[in-house]
């Protein structure tokens, strides 16, 4: 595959983008969220086709350009586990109040989370005790729903689940039904106890469908009628 950097002009603005030379039948563009353009082609399409296709697509190059950047303007900014800093745990905002103490402790009292640390310079300590709390939220939290929830499908001969709780990119949840496993993303913790149900529920519904068919959805309308108005309120979670 050869590779190289290619410049057209479009309504004045300066477009770079990366022309990837491959063995395929259509051109394509592919835009990446820190703003690099690429696009790839046939060896036998000349370069002079390639930025004519490029200039032909400058509005939607531009304005999708314009969008990263707007959404990396709003991005949550890493966290510094500092005195007033926010942290969501079931759809509520939690303040942090950092203090130094002899005795490294952490709790909550339902508006602010309290942590207190030798060294409250040390940024990665404060981490690993933020972390370590916010895992035990979710086992308790997750652990508990799962817990409420199963009885429902006891009848249907499920077995109980193990629970896995991990760090999921692109999904609240999953599930191996022929190994009795839900896995459910950490970041759910954030969203409202109503959301985690959802994604529970619907982790269960696949040990009956274990696929998105109108029979699962059908099942899961029944068990939970509300499932569309929690999952829209998730979404806003993403």
């Amino acid at each position: 595959m050869n590779s190289s950097s290619r410049k057209v002009i479009f309504n004045g603005k300066e477009i770079t983008y990366q022309l990837e030379r491959k063995p395929v039948k259509n051109l394509n563009l592919r835009i990446k969220k820190d703003g690099s353009i690429y696009v790839s082609a046939n060896e036998r399409v000349s370069s002079q086709m390639i930025d004519e296709f490029v200039v032909s697509k400058g509005v939607f190059i531009l304005s999708s350009l314009e969008r990263f950047r707007e959404l990396m303007q709003y991005a949550p900014q890493p966290k510094q586990y500092v005195s007033g800093e926010t942290f969501y745990i079931l759809g509520r905002g939690l303040r942090l109040k950092v203090s130094e103490g002899a005795k490294e402790k952490i709790h909550d009292d339902g508006v602010y989370i309290y942590l207190d640390v030798k060294d409250i310079t040390d940024t990665e300590r404060k981490k690993r005790l933020m972390t370590k709390f916010l895992d035990s939220r979710c086992k308790e939290v997750f652990g508990e729903i799962v817990e409420e929830i199963y009885p429902i499908f006891r009848k249907y001969n499920v077995t109980h689940p193990t629970l896995r709780i991990r760090d999921m990119n692109t999904r609240w949840g999953s599930c191996m039904p022929q190994k009795g496993i839900i896995t459910l993303n950490k970041r759910l913790l954030e969203a409202p106890r109503s959301c985690v149900e959802y994604v529970v529920m619907h982790e269960f519904c696949h040990f009956i469908h274990p696929n998105h068919s109108k029979q699962f959805y059908s099942f899961l309308t029944m068990l939970m009628p509300d499932w569309k108005e929690r999952k829209t309120l998730l979404d806003r979670y993403t």
